[in-house]
């Protein structure tokens, strides 16, 4: 019997689950960009162009490997718009098949097949996706009783089973985390070397008319199409990635945490959206840094915080999102409703720091995790935003989202949405934070060191708020006891002004 092989969009990887073992002339491969994935979120325009070239050039590969490939484009005029209905239109094309699909990263597919597969009565076969470092199964058995789930703990776990940094049963250096050592500001303009860029391509012609294609099909799409970068194939991807390891690595650590005006990468590997799509090796990027460091040309602290991203946060992450889905999405634990302000589409805001962050955002539809976590995440907790559309703007605007890391990362680590599923507090700043960690301050219309005068910044004045207006729920935490005292010994018309400055900035926050 003929089998079908679905191949998601992220699923992109040379080794597919599904595919193992295929043999090409009884295994036909279905590849569809279909308009209810370009519509569920609202995708950046280089984020369409990234994942439909991926897929082309991957079905392209898949052909000279002998696999009869039904690909179809997103402007065929029998495409259905989803990837249920491409499903149907390939079983009657061909006939009775058996259906053999990796497993989806995300929920809503995956709900979204099985419907269509218990209608149609398919013969559906899921298969593990074993390209991730720590299986579902293994997560949950890791999270089964245990009273809070941190990343720390899983890491170790994590960095044992795959014996990464590792000297006989003890981490590489006497330390399991060399964070505090990778908290630097960067020196300023002229007192520091180029920051080497990421690697870059120039789009083939496959790649073009994909660019072409989202121009004319999808023209109100967010951000800037051109110029397009991103590697699409397995050896691209791994040549960015060897590019990265060369001249970036070894400044990673120090200053895996900065900001800077102009500089949208710093030392970052702008690698997570080929890890997530497929096009890299988790495992053997990891392992490519601990090389690094082993023969001494990246240190320590560096190649540390890189593998814990890979190997510690982004496996927690996946796990975090099938252990609590389908339930998680809805969570709102500090009740925030303010809509998303229009400034995170167009970036036109009087805070530096913001305005900054979503230019590069438009340019890349890519921003570090600092920018992520500490600028447009911060002021979506501070301001109280609700927590849906700023998940919708995370999933749609970076080209490495797909819900499964975006989700847990958004809504748990940013907004702290969940109640504290596995964040053990909110990551609230104020302005001083962004001021010691970057140089936005610097020309802002806003005073970092400010917040009651005429240009008091918003994070000043919307953090205080926020602590005084979540009093009940966090004044006996440990981990902000210290934080409620200082409020405490604030003069209490200080506390009244900020939080009437909070009042009028929460009710017409484009204004700010």
């Amino acid at each position: 019997m003929l089998e079908l092989v679905l191949i998601l969009g992220d699923q992109l990887s040379p080794v597919l689950p599904a595919l193992r073992d295929a043999e090409p002339s009884r295994t036909r491969i279905l590849m569809a960009e279909v308009a209810g994935e370009v519509s569920y979120a609202p995708h950046h325009a280089k984020k369409l162009a990234f994942i439909f070239s991926a897929m082309r050039h991957r079905a392209q590969s898949l052909s000279d490997q002998g696999f009869a490939v039904d690909y179809i484009t997103l402007d065929d005029p029998n495409n259905s718009g989803t990837l249920s209905g491409e499903l149907e239109r390939a079983l009657n094309r061909h006939g009775q098949t058996a259906l053999r699909i990796t497993e989806p990263g995300e929920w809503r597919v995956k709900a979204e097949i099985e419907t269509w597969a218990r209608a149609s009565e398919a013969d559906l076969t899921w298969i593990e996706d074993d390209r991730f470092l720590c299986s579902k199964a293994h997560f949950r058995r890791w999270a089964q009783g245990r009273k809070s789930l941190r990343m720390e703990h899983f890491y170790r776990i994590m960095r044992r089973r795959h014996s990464l940094l590792m000297e006989a049963d003890e981490p590489a250096g006497g330390r399991w985390n060399f964070d505090p050592e990778n908290r630097e500001p960067l020196p300023p303009p002229l007192a520091r070397s180029p920051i080497p860029k990421p690697m870059q391509f120039r789009p083939d012609v496959e790649t073009q008319a994909v660019i072409d294609l989202v121009r004319h099909s999808c023209p109100d799409a967010f951000g800037d199409l051109d110029p397009f970068w991103f590697a699409v194939t397995p050896a691209q991807a791994r040549r960015a990635f060897s590019h990265f390891l060369r001249k970036s690595l070894p400044l990673f650590g120090d200053h895996q945490d900065a900001m800077a005006s102009g500089e949208d990468f710093i030392y970052h590997a702008v690698i997570s959206i080929y890890l997530n799509a497929g096009l890299l090796d988790p495992l053997a990027c990891c392992r490519a840094a601990e090389d690094a460091w082993r023969d001494g040309s990246a240190p320590l602290n560096a190649v540390e915080g890189f593998i814990r991203q890979i190997l510690g946060w982004r496996e927690f992450i996946r796990g975090i999102y099938w252990l609590a889905m389908p339930d998680y999405a809805g969570s709102n634990a500090l009740e925030a409703d303010l809509p998303l302000p229009d400034f995170y589409w167009s970036g036109e805001t009087g805070m530096r720091c913001v305005a900054e962050t979503v230019a590069g955002i438009r340019r890349n539809a890519y921003a570090h995790h600092i920018q992520r976590l500490m600028v447009t995440g911060n002021f979506a907790l501070l301001a109280g935003l609700e927590p849906k559309a700023v998940c919708d703007w995370y999933l749609g605007v970076f080209a490495d989202a797909y819900e499964w890391v975006e989700l847990p990362n958004t809504l748990g680590m940013a907004l702290h949405g969940d109640g504290g599923l596995f964040a053990s507090k909110p990551y609230a700043a104020s302005g001083r934070y962004i001021h010691r960690m970057s140089d936005y301050c610097q020309g802002c219309r806003y005073d970092s060191a400010d917040a009651t005068g005429e240009t008091a910044c918003p994070f000043n004045y919307l953090y205080w708020d926020f602590i005084a207006r979540h009093r009940q729920r966090f004044e006996k935490h440990p981990r902000m006891a210290m934080i409620y005292r200082n409020l405490s010994r604030q003069k209490p018309e200080r506390v009244q002004r900020m939080r009437e400055l909070a009042a009028k900035a929460r009710a017409d926050l484009d204004a700010l």
